[in-house]
């Protein structure tokens, strides 16, 4: 840390950007890690250096995604507060102040159901507990009694404000009860007293009985930042935090036990500094991420996922309802994938409250299609964390207006994480929402948002017009290695066609010609192919010919298929 400190200072820096360190912090990590087994994994704040280090990333990778470069963990496009490894235990930093914790509650939800007896451990500061998204995670956790433990590392300072002007109660962990959940205040500057406490925790986690807030008492030794001069913080509080200095009290006991002599210490630390020593030299002959790579890792480039089960329902072709299409979709995708699940609000017992999800628990059991706490962070969290460990969840968020109010999980976790990890990592999730305007639709309950998703690095956007499409789009959604977004209309749910039920799972991004036209054409998607379609039945009276494109995906756009309708269109 004192590394990344100085190369931040340099002129030019070496370490560019804000960084966040963890000088003082050091015995949580160290202790939490050594109470817990080698498969459990860790999801970290953006102060997580320590915690990277702990997990068993090398210090080379680390310090180069530190200093931005090519030998950094994610070959620089991480840096430090954003650095992750989900393929290797370290799910990651989260640059997001407690937007962690859904995504923590997601991999502990595929632990559960892997059946494989893992923890999960996400840290966050003492500030985060004032977040929406670090209260919706807790309950979450706690509803689903999740082998989770949430580790505070509270050490004061909420960035520039002291915690007690915002806490009105005297420990963090007093708020646990609140969730139904235990919880602890311990001195988080003794390694040992950190390792016997999660190693209580997690293995009452393990047994079932639930997730644990573990609150770490922690100095801050520098400020929240490289460039925090802390101007605001008095000097009595810096003094208090160098006397409890983590390495300098740990080590001193060693010595006052007998277990290690002061000449054992120094040539530790020389040993400590000689290692630095190479990995700085070798970080800085490694040269920054090539530019030409920038656009390199958005989007999957590889194929559709296969079930891995054939499907008991044989190709079919029936007239049903919109709504009844996605219903089959859901099924089917049960059926044939155990890694599928279906949940969010209203959606288990009740079977949603447009129905569709309606006799999936009782088919396919209510540890498969469940319900959530209205907390829409911790559903969209909670699928980026089961998805980053192969699972395949279907979320529904009841109304696409309250996208908004979870935007952070989908824009800055789900669209990142291919990209950040260089195309090791994916996040194959599904989010159904339903959009526009019907009859008595308020402002908050009307909104079509898929132009703004649309325009996001990282995520499909499908918008299905048709009975066919709300069952064929869904199912592309599900095999598609990146997370998708399915707007469906809502003025659509009870209108009806002939849908072909098949499993054959048709290529992402085709757009469709839902009428030809010589004189003009319509560009369009969901229910406003309809509309075009009167329009253009009207015009034809008139005698202009006007054809209907239906994009059918908003990204990844069909830029042949258009060009292909403007040609067709204007006789060229």
């Amino acid at each position: 840390e004192q590394r990344s400190l100085d190369l931040s200072q340099t002129a030019p820096p070496e370490v560019v950007g804000s960084a966040h360190f963890c000088a003082g912090q050091e015995a949580v990590p160290v202790g939490a890690l050594a109470g817990l087994q080698d498969a459990d994994q860790i999801v970290a704040t953006y102060r997580g250096h320590g915690w990277a280090l702990a997990s068993g990333l090398s210090l080379l990778e680390i310090f180069g995604e530190i200093c931005h470069r090519r030998v950094g963990v994610n070959g620089g496009r991480g840096g430090s507060a954003y650095m992750m490894a989900p393929d290797r235990r370290f799910i990651g930093e989260n640059s997001i102040v407690g937007a962690g914790i859904p995504i923590a509650c997601g991999v502990a939800m595929a632990n559960a159901c892997a059946g494989n007896g893992q923890v999960v451990a996400v840290s966050v500061g003492d500030g985060a507990f004032n977040q929406g998204a670090t209260h919706e995670g807790l309950v979450f956790a706690a509803a689903r009694r999740l082998p989770v433990l949430i580790i505070c590392e509270n050490n004061g300072w909420s960035e520039y404000t002291p915690t007690k002007l915002t806490f009105k109660v005297e420990r963090i962990a007093q708020r646990a009860h609140g969730y139904g959940m235990p919880g602890v205040t311990i001195a988080g500057t003794d390694p040992v007293v950190v390792r016997d406490t999660v190693r209580q925790a997690a293995e009452r986690a393990r047994n079932g009985e639930g997730p644990v807030l573990i609150e770490c008492r922690v100095p801050r030794l520098w400020g929240h930042y490289n460039r925090d001069i802390e101007h605001y913080r008095p000097k009595e509080d810096r003094d208090d935090s160098r006397a409890r200095d983590p390495i300098v009290s740990f080590s001193s006991r060693l010595i006052a036990a007998g277990r290690m002599s002061s000449e054992a210490l120094d040539e530790m630390m020389a040993d400590v500094r000689a290692e630095m020593d190479a990995v700085q030299e070798e970080v800085l002959r490694t040269p920054p991420p090539d530019p030409a790579t920038a656009r390199q890792h958005v989007w999957a480039l590889d194929s559709m996922s296969q079930a891995s089960i054939e499907s008991p329902v044989p190709e079919t072709v029936k007239k049903v309802s919109y709504i009844q299409a996605v219903n089959e979709a859901l099924s089917r995708e049960l059926a044939t994938r155990p890694e599928a699940l279906v949940y969010g609000e209203d959606v288990g017992f009740a079977g949603g409250i447009f129905g569709a999800a309606r006799g999936l628990q009782k088919t396919y059991g209510a540890d498969r299609v469940f319900d959530t706490p209205i907390s829409e962070s911790a559903i969209l969290g909670s699928a980026i964390g089961a998805a980053l460990m192969g699972m395949r969840p279907i979320v529904e968020i009841m109304w696409a207006d309250f996208l908004l109010v979870a935007l952070d999980q989908i824009i800055n976790q789900a669209a990142n994480v291919r990209y950040i990890t260089g195309g090791r990592s994916s996040v194959p999730m599904v989010v159904r929402t339903q959009q526009g305007v019907t009859p008595g639709s308020c402002a908050q309950h009307s909104q079509s948002l898929e132009a703004l998703l649309a325009h996001i690095p990282g995520l499909r956007i499908a918008v299905p017009a048709t009975p066919q499409d709300a069952y064929s789009l869904l199912r592309t959604a599900v095999a598609a290695p990146d997370p998708c977004i399915v707007l469906e209309s809502r003025s659509l749910y009870q209108s009806s066609g002939e849908v072909r039920f098949s499993d054959e799972i048709e290529p992402m991004g085709k757009s469709v010609l839902r009428r030809p036209g010589r004189d003009a054409v319509i560009v369009t998607w969901g229910p406003g192919v309809h509309v075009a379609l009167e329009a253009a039945t009207k015009l034809a009276e008139e005698g202009t010919d006007v054809a209907v494109l239906d994009l059918r995906w908003l990204c990844p756009l069909d830029e042949d298929g258009l060009r292909v309708a403007v040609r067709n269109a204007s006789g060229n």
